[in-house]
């Protein structure tokens, strides 16, 4: 599971069954107050601030047939998203959450999530469908009918016709593949999930867009990054600190899938730019004008973040074990397929996900 996060995983019986966040899906359900009691020493996720509850998810393991549903989903071990409430945040808070349920699964080897939504919640099945939900089934009750939507993360079910958000986490090998240098500081705030244990996980782990966005917008100037193309793998590379020795703290941290990689020339003004980078950038505005301003060469790569190292390889185990170039610029690094084999190999990368 994720090294760090800013959810809390509370007892049914712990969380404040009274709070206001809780009316809708009592509206909605008529038996979920006695349902919510039942739970009472099962855990949820969820998410606190000074007004309450903010986001809500219960995940269960199942493996049986779904026979309340029609058509019934076949014997299967799946992940079922009991219940998923969010309250919109405009920080893409939703994502955040999408992102747990896989990481669940992945953690638990399952490779099928299901949920059941009303058509009303118009917003979270946006969301769903955003990263491949598709509906399978409905749901009839007395409570009215349901839409049945699932998501498979088995590696057949990837497919190049349809959004590269939609395979979300699946890692292509069949893909090139590229490293990619990103600083500390920087790379703390976009990839919360892959923080170091040495990181003070308080002081970084924040309900923003660009930590919780899947998708993450990286601006550089390094004219290497315009040879990565759409569905490449990148491997994020957070280069060693001031003072520590690159050997033994530089580490590849994560897996992601480049979506689009343009330049300054692709925007018309700055202010196209920051439109383009506001939701899903650790960059202020201010920082960007400046950098735009300052620079010829701009080079934004957006990309799917699917998966944090379960272990990080450190810099002396990528020149020496995977092969890679000690005399190489080490900012942008095309990898041979080998060398990506074998950074999956080190990073103990859940075979599960990867599309061969």
């Amino acid at each position: 599971m994720n090294r760090s996060d800013f959810f809390s995983s509370k007892l049914f019986k712990d969380i404040n069954l009274d709070d206001p966040f809780f009316d809708t899906l009592k509206q909605d359900y008529a038996e979920f107050e006695d349902w919510f009691k039942r739970k009472g020493d099962e855990r949820a996720f969820l998410f606190e601030d000074d007004e309450g509850v903010q986001a809500f998810l219960y995940l269960k393991i199942e493996e049986e047939e779904i026979s309340s549903v029609s058509p019934s989903l076949p014997f299967k071990k799946r992940i079922k998203i009991g219940t998923l409430k969010i309250n919109s945040r405009g920080t893409k808070f939703g994502d955040r959450f999408i992102k747990k349920a896989i990481d669940f699964a992945i953690f638990n080897n399952t490779d099928e999530l299901y949920v059941t939504v009303f058509p009303k919640h118009q917003k979270l099945v946006e969301i769903l469908e955003g990263y491949g939900f598709v509906k399978v089934a409905t749901k009839t009750t007395a409570n009215g009918i349901e839409n049945v939507m699932a998501k498979s993360i088995n590696p057949t079910s990837f497919d190049n016709s349809v959004p590269i958000r939609h395979n979300y986490p699946l890692i292509n090998k069949n893909a090139r593949s590229h490293l990619l240098s990103i600083y500390p500081s920087f790379h703390t705030r976009l990839f919360p999930d892959s923080i170091l244990k040495t990181e003070n996980s308080e002081q970084v782990i924040k309900d923003v867009s660009y930590a919780n966005s899947i998708e993450k917008v990286y601006i550089c100037r390094m004219e290497g990054v315009s040879n990565i193309k759409q569905g490449d793998n990148i491997v994020i590379y957070r280069t060693a600190e001031n003072g520590k020795v690159a050997e033994y703290s530089a580490v590849a941290t994560s897996i992601c899938t480049a979506i689009e990689i343009k330049s300054k020339h692709d925007f018309k003004d700055v202010d196209e730019l920051i439109e383009y980078c506001k939701k899903t950038s650790i960059f202020e505005e201010g920082e960007i004008r400046k950098f735009y301003k300052e620079n010829k060469k701009v080079f934004v790569i957006k990309m799917l973040y699917c998966y944090a190292l379960p272990k990080r390889p450190i810099r002396k185990d990528l020149i020496n074990l995977a092969g890679i170039d000690r005399g190489n610029y080490w900012g942008i690094i095309h990898l041979t397929e080998r060398q990506f084999d074998k950074i999956l190999e080190l990073g103990e990368v859940n075979e599960s996900i990867i599309v061969n």
